[in-house]
């Protein structure tokens, strides 16, 4: 390896994971953090078998497995007619191609920060980065850090270092919350659910496990809602909103009666955009600084995770740096636009004003969605297997 020393700007899931891999191909790598100590942000999410995969390469894949909810499948009804409009099963894969696992962000989170300080991982918390240049970091305040072979950011799709802070958000976005699993619940176990409104409301809940050993298993609940309409709500009161949300789907009350304080949901917007290259300004970029979209097909993670394994695996390979990040872009970018361009079509079907879309998607999509092949299709597109990804990260290291 010809990259000895590595600064990675941010230290959530891109960070940590690719902070891991490099260190145990003998890089030395510092994570700079803008917390004092790094901290999760978010809610629950599903790790695809390819995201399970690379987690498994950094050794934490049964830690979350003991922890997390098998998801065997993606199931949608649109109110108030009830008709089943996403109905998604990883069992169509055959093969025992494997499941989702839903996980809460903080068990994976403590995971990855673990393994990366187990395999000596330097993390210095309180480094808000705004810049970089010559190999280093520069802090807000004008500190710089020591110079380093390569800089990585994984500061997510508003990074000062990708140059893409003025970015419009997606008009909808989603509030966000973990909250216990009901004791007796209607809801399905191993399932995302969700319920629609037209497309322009979608409320979902999600199991995810616990966050740690003996602590209580918990959903992922989460509401559709514009960026437009996020001040109403905000001064608004709990009540008029839960309303809303039972007339949608009586059967979330449980989670509802939980929810006493609007801090205990957190708004998350979306950005749907994608750097030419991966290298810019000599800062090789992962996840959400390089490719970021909707979250309608639920990849952030997974992709976040492969970025990381194909960067340490061409870095491993390849002792010319401009060669390893060519190999690193070679290896991602195919499957990269193919979710892209999949998030950009599916996102207007969930999450838009359109009523043409919501028919379309109801009367036509929905019926197609279940003639062969497209339910072999639709499983492989969750589970982030189209384009092959795996093997083309393997086809860095051969060669």
């Amino acid at each position: 390896m010809n990259v000895r020393s590595i600064a990675i700007a941010g230290g959530g899931i891109a960070g940590l994971s690719c902070a891991a891999l490099l260190a145990r191909e003998g890089a030395r790598v510092v994570v700079h953090d803008r917390m004092d100590a790094p901290a999760p942000v978010g809610s629950g999410l599903i790790l695809q078998p390819v995201g399970l995969a690379v987690l498994d390469q950094i050794g934490v894949g049964d830690r979350l497995r003991a922890l997390g909810a098998p998801i065997k499948r993606l199931f949608g009804r649109v109110q108030p007619s009830g008709r089943v409009v996403l109905d998604v099963r990883y069992r169509a894969l055959g093969g025992g191609a494997g499941e989702g696992l839903a996980v809460h962000r903080g068990a994976l989170f403590e995971a990855l920060l673990e393994a990366a300080r187990q395999s000596g991982v330097i993390i210095e918390g309180g480094c808000e980065v705004a810049g970089a240049g010559d190999g280093r970091l520069v802090l807000r305040g004008g500190a710089t850090t020591a110079k380093f072979d390569l800089v990585v950011d994984a500061l997510g799709v508003r990074s000062p270092l990708s140059r893409a802070q003025a970015l419009a958000p997606l008009p909808f976005g989603a509030l966000w919350g973990n909250l216990e699993w009901p004791t007796e619940s209607a809801f399905d176990a191993m399932a995302l659910e969700q319920r629609y409104e037209a497309a322009s409301r979608m409320v979902g809940v999600l199991p995810i496990g616990s966050v740690r050993p003996g602590a209580p298993r918990q959903a992922a609940f989460f509401w559709s809602l514009r960026h437009a309409d996020l001040a109403a709500w905000q001064a608004g009161g709990l009540d008029a909103w839960k309303a809303d949300v039972m007339r949608l789907w009586p059967q979330t009350a449980p989670f509802l009666e939980q929810v006493t304080q609007r801090e205990q949901l957190i708004f998350a917007s979306y950005c749907h955009r994608t750097l030419r290259s991966p290298l810019k300004d000599g800062v090789v970029h992962i996840g959400d600084s390089w490719h970021s979209a909707s979250p309608q097909l639920g990849q952030g993670a997974n992709m976040a995770l492969l970025d990381a394994l194909a960067l340490s695996r061409a870095i491993a390979t390849h002792a010319d740096t401009g060669v390893a990040i060519k190999a690193y872009a070679r290896a991602r970018l195919a499957h990269i636009r193919i979710y892209q361009l999949a998030s950009w079509m599916f996102t207007p079907a969930y999450q838009s004003d359109g009523s043409a879309v919501a028919w379309m998607r109801d009367w036509l999509l929905a019926p197609v969605s279940k003639l062969w092949p497209a339910p072999k299709i639709l499983a492989a597109l969750v589970a982030g297997a189209v384009g092959s990804p795996l093997a083309a990260i393997e086809a860095v290291r051969d060669g």
